[in-house]
C-alpha cells in the first residue's frame, strides 16, 4: 500500500502564497534521509532535502493558494475548509492507498471528515495533530510546502522589497505594510487583505490592491 502525506507551509502570514503538498512514498526510505518536521530544519538543510524527496519518492503534488484566491474564497468559507478542499485537490490528484495529512482543526476527525466531504476518492485518512513530527511521509511534505514558499517570498522580495517573514507577528512586516500604505494608498502587492491584521492601519481605504 502506497503512503502519502499532506502539510502546508504558510498559513498564517499576512504576505505571501499558502502552500499545500502531498508527497507518496516509502516511510523506511525518507526516514533514512533524515526528513523531520520543516520547521525544526534550518533552510539550508530544508533545500538539501528538497533535492533529495523528490529524488526518492514515488509522486508528489504541490498546489500554491494565493492571496486575492484566499480573500476571495474566505467570503463563503473559513481557512479550515479551504485547507480542507485543497488537501482533498492534493489526495485527488495523487495514487496512494493511505493519506497522512497534519490537522489544521482542532479536530482531528473533523478535518478528515471535511476533506471526505471535498474528494472524489474514497481512501483512508489519517487525520493528526503533528503528523509531520510522526510521519515520514508528512515530514517530508512539510519539507517540500515550506522550501517552495520560501523560493516564492524570495522573488516576491526582488519584486516589491524586503518585508520580513510576512507573518503577522514580525515587525518589519507590519511596518512594510504601514510603510507602502502610506506612500501608495493602498496594501502592498501579494497581500491577504482578509487577515484582521491590516484592519489596524486604515478601514477607510476606497481603492486597493495589487
Amino acid at each position: 500500500m502506497l503512503e502519502c502525506g499532506i502539510d502546508e507551509a504558510g498559513r498564517g502570514p499576512v504576505i505571501g502564497p499558502l502552500v499545500i503538498c502531498g508527497v507518496c512514498g516509502d516511510p523506511e526510505i525518507l526516514k533514512g534521509l533524515g526528513v523531520r518536521d520543516s520547521k525544526k530544519l534550518s533552510p539550508r538543510r530544508r533545500e538539501f532535502l528538497y533535492d533529495e524527496i523528490l529524488k526518492n519518492v514515488k509522486s508528489y503534488r504541490c498546489m500554491e493558494i494565493w492571496p486575492e484566491q484566499i480573500d476571495t474564497l474566505r467570503e463563503k468559507m473559513t481557512l479550515n475548509e479551504i485547507e480542507s478542499m485543497y488537501f482533498s485537490y492534493i489526495i485527488d490528484s495523487l495514487d496512494g492507498d493511505i493519506f497522512i495529512v497534519d490537522a489544521a482543526d482542532t479536530s482531528e476527525e473533523r478535518f478528515s471528515e471535511t476533506i471526505k466531504k471535498y474528494s472524489r476518492k474514497n481512501v483512508r485518512i489519517i487525520s493528526e495533530h503533528r503528523a509531520d513530527e510522526n510521519y515520514p511521509v508528512v515530514s517530508a511534505a512539510s519539507i517540500i510546502a515550506k522550501v517552495t514558499r520560501d523560493r516564492e517570498i524570495e522573488r516576491i522580495k526582488k519584486e516589491i522589497g524586503d518585508f520580513g517573514s510576512g507573518y503577522p507577528s514580525d515587525q518589519r512586516t507590519i511596518n512594510f505594510i504601514s510603510d507602502y500604505l502610506k506612500e501608495n494608498g493602498k496594501y502592498p502587492p501579494y497581500t491577504r487583505k482578509s487577515w484582521k491584521t491590516l484592519k489596524r492601519f486604515n478601514k477607510n481605504i476606497e481603492s486597493y490592491g495589487d
